[in-house]
C-alpha cells in the first residue's frame, strides 16, 4: 500500500487546518500549524485565492482521508461501502471511519495519534473481546471490549498517551477503564460525535460525478 512518508505538518498546512496527526506535538508551542498557518512550498503564502467548485470538493476529501491515515483505494471502498448502507451517504461514511479499530484506539486515548494506533494494532497490541487484532481496518461493534495485550501495558507510550487523555476527553460513544487499561464500545457513533469541521455532502458530490 503507498504510503505518504513526508512531514505530516505539511497537511494541516495544506488543508488551512490542525488535524492533529502528531499527537501531543499538535497541543505544544512547536505546533507548525500555529507557528507558520499557510500552504507550504514557496508560494504558500501567495497561494490562498479562489479555487473551483471541483477544487473545494476534492480539498474536503483530501482532508478526511488524511486525518484518517487511509489510501485513496481505501478511501473509496469505504464510500461505496456506505453508499449501499441505508441512511444518509456521508453519514455512513464517518461514522464507518469512526468505528475503524485504529480510530478506536486513538479515541480511547491508549495512543497520541491515528498512525500509532494503526502501528500499534498491526504488532498486535490490543485484543478486542479477548482475541488477538491486528487489522486497522476491523470495524468495531457495540459491546466489544478492547484492551492493551497484558504484555504490553508497561510499554511508556500507551502509559503516557494514558496520562494525556483528559486533554482530548472520550467520546460519549466510548467508555474507558483506565486503572484495567480497557475501553468498551457503549454504541455506535452519530455525526455529532464527529467535532472536526467536516463537510461530508461535498465528498459525495464529488464521486457523484
Amino acid at each position: 500500500m503507498a504510503r505518504y512518508r513526508g512531514s505530516v505538518c505539511r497537511i494541516c498546512r495544506r488543508e488551512n487546518l490542525k488535524v492533529f496527526l502528531k499527537g501531543d506535538r499538535c497541543f505544544s508551542d512547536k505546533c507548525a500549524f500555529d507557528r507558520r498557518s499557510y500552504a507550504p512550498g514557496q508560494h504558500g503564502q501567495r497561494r490562498r485565492g479562489k479555487i473551483s467548485d471541483y477544487g473545494v470538493q476534492l480539498r474536503e476529501k483530501q482532508k478526511v482521508k488524511r486525518m484518517y491515515g487511509l489510501s485513496e483505494k481505501q478511501f473509496r471502498l469505504f464510500f461505496e461501502r456506505a453508499e449501499r448502507k441505508k441512511g444518509i451517504t456521508g453519514t455512513n461514511l464517518l461514522v464507518m471511519l469512526e468505528r475503524r479499530l485504529d480510530n478506536v484506539v486513538y479515541r480511547l486515548g491508549f495512543v497520541n495519534s491515528r498512525a500509532q494506533g494503526r502501528q500499534l494494532v498491526r504488532h498486535a497490541h490490543f485484543l478486542v473481546n479477548g482475541r488477538k487484532a491486528s487489522i486497522p481496518s476491523t470495524l468495531i461493534n457495540q459491546d466489544d471490549v478492547i484492551e492493551v495485550k497484558e504484555k504490553s501495558r508497561s510499554m511508556q507510550l500507551i502509559t503516557d498517551s494514558l496520562d494525556a487523555v483528559v486533554r482530548r476527553g472520550i467520546p460519549q460513544w466510548l467508555e474507558l477503564e483506565k486503572d484495567n487499561m480497557k475501553g468498551i464500545v457503549k454504541g455506535y457513533p452519530v455525526r455529532e460525535d464527529v467535532t472536526m469541521p467536516i463537510q461530508e455532502q461535498l465528498i459525495v458530490e464529488l464521486y457523484s460525478k
